[in-house]
């Protein structure tokens, strides 16, 4: 795994288990977080930094128990809830949150429904064992991205492009129905300490380093 140090310590997680995280560029896109000018640690600015100290607090089951909640959105999708009206925001709808929706059926083939108002609609059940089955294939920290990004936008078609790469997360907060950032603040799961450091270094030399 990969580590951030910062002032040459590496980060440790609010509970104080040590920062491992899946991928070079995970690590380095938290160190990028890190290097903000600014003294005062701001958490809302630095989503990757708690939503990953969340996954890594959860145990195994917390994070399996997650399924759950977070595929119950499948059925109501944000994305899939349309706007009758003006023009202007039935346009921007179509043209945000389709390609998101063509992006599903492509890397997981689940088709979902569109409905326009507040007509409900049922989602084909095919597309919902498609979408389960993804769900299930994830491991422990992609799960966890999941749920948090899932119940962030409403929507788990986001949370599932935010998860796989799909869509980078300004893009896909961008495109939220809810507009609403990942989970965030001091006592939702960020890393510890109060103020940042100097400059975070790391291994390889470099400001943020992994």
């Amino acid at each position: 795994g990969f580590t951030v140090t910062l002032d040459g310590r590496p980060l440790q997680s609010p509970a104080g288990t040590a920062f491992i995280l899946p991928a070079k560029e995970l690590a380095q896109a938290i160190a990028a977080e890190w290097r903000d000018p600014e003294e005062e640690i701001r958490f809302p600015t630095m989503p990757l930094t708690v939503l990953a100290g969340a996954a890594i607090d959860r145990t195994g089951k917390e994070t399996r128990d997650a399924i759950a909640p977070a595929l119950e959105y499948a059925g109501a999708d944000l994305l899939c809830s349309r706007a009758e009206a003006p023009s202007e925001l039935v346009l921007r709808q179509q043209a945000r949150w389709q390609p998101l929706l063509d992006w599903l059926a492509d890397a997981y083939g689940a088709r979902l429904a569109v409905t326009a108002g507040i007509a409900h609609v049922d989602q084909p059940k095919p597309a919902l064992l498609s979408l389960r089955a993804a769900g299930e294939a994830l491991g422990d920290f992609e799960l966890a991205v999941l749920s948090s990004a899932t119940a962030a936008c409403g929507s788990l078609v986001l949370g599932l492009a935010l998860t796989a790469g799909g869509v980078g997360a300004g893009a896909g907060f961008d495109g939220s129905p809810v507009g609403e950032n990942l989970p965030r603040g001091e006592g939702g799961g960020g890393a510890r300490g109060a103020r940042r450091p100097r400059g975070p270094q790391g291994g390889n030399g470099g400001g943020g380093g992994v």
